[in-house]
């Protein structure tokens, strides 16, 4: 078995990504990092570079600012990057995801019992969305709990906007693919870097998907969905993380807006009947 992992970044330390733990996260069970590196405006492509393992490989983009068409442009930067893989199984992973050391061999086992099972395309991940701090977690319905991550390399496969993929079985209509569940989980941990990061990406992200700019405040957010989170962190991500204890406060006079009242009703029904009703794009198998 052979595995490829790859990524796509731009401005990844402008915009504060922990970009260099999420590639060394996953490294010691991938045969090659494919990373595609978009033209910068800071040092994102020298400190990679930095990276001396034989396994990564640097493909160098330029991003067509012309295509603000629903976050098309990151689909094709995804693209390029899965398109150079060679391995059996393709490993996506976002700059601001992080995969604990402890999980690696679960993962790297998973990959190796569907290796040969035609009817699993893709392996998904738990997702553990970091908020405000390193102990706080959201978890509604309105943020994915679970996402594919890793697809066979050897079917037809494209992602539309990089949050998912579609397999072709013809040429006229998309898919999701079959998956099965890993076990463990991702940890995503874009939503504790500052503020003004955060602003700043929403000021160079926003026109990709054709929308003006969203102001960030992270105060702002429904308290019912904010968690403690019980687990530990991995040790690439420790240094990183942002000083802060306990559960993340937000704003008590924060008015939840109609969709999140929506998702408390939904929260509601998956504690009343025991299930689960997050959107999904896979097909469990």
């Amino acid at each position: 078995m052979k595995v490829s992992a790859f990524t796509f970044i731009k401005n990844g330390q402008l915009l504060g990504y922990p970009f260099l733990q999420s590639i060394q996260s996953i490294l010691p069970i991938v045969d090659e990092f494919i990373i595609n590196v978009g033209k910068s405006e800071d040092n994102t492509l020298e400190l990679i570079k930095s990276l001396t393992s034989p396994k990564i490989r640097i493909i160098e983009s330029s991003w067509n600012d012309a295509m603000q068409d629903r976050g098309y442009v990151y689909g094709q930067q995804k693209m390029i990057a899965q398109f150079n893989c060679i391995g059996d199984w393709a490993f996506y992973i976002e700059g601001d995801e992080i995969y604990h050391e402890n999980d690696l061999e679960q993962i790297k086992k998973s990959m190796e019992i569907h290796l040969n099972d035609s009817n699993v395309e893709a392996l998904v991940f738990d997702f553990n969305h970091f908020y405000g701090n390193a102990n706080s977690v959201l978890n509604s319905p309105g943020w994915y709990r679970s996402e594919a991550r890793i697809i066979k390399n050897s079917i037809r496969s494209y992602s539309p906007d990089s949050l998912f993929w579609l397999i072709l079985d013809s040429n006229k209509k998309g898919r999701y693919p079959r998956a099965k569940h890993v076990g463990v989980a991702c940890y995503h941990y874009g939503w504790v870097r500052s503020e003004g990061q955060m602003n700043l990406k929403s000021i160079k992200v926003q026109k990709y998907w054709g929308g003006e700019p969203v102001k960030i405040n992270y105060s702002q957010m429904d308290q019912t969905i904010i968690q403690e989170f019980q687990g530990t962190h991995p040790e690439i991500i420790k240094d990183w993380l942002p000083e802060g204890v306990g559960l993340y406060k937000a704003d008590g006079s924060y008015k939840a807006t109609r969709k999140q009242k929506k998702h408390r009703l939904v929260i509601k029904f998956e504690k009343l009947f025991g299930i689960e009703l997050s959107k999904k794009h896979y097909k469990l198998v």
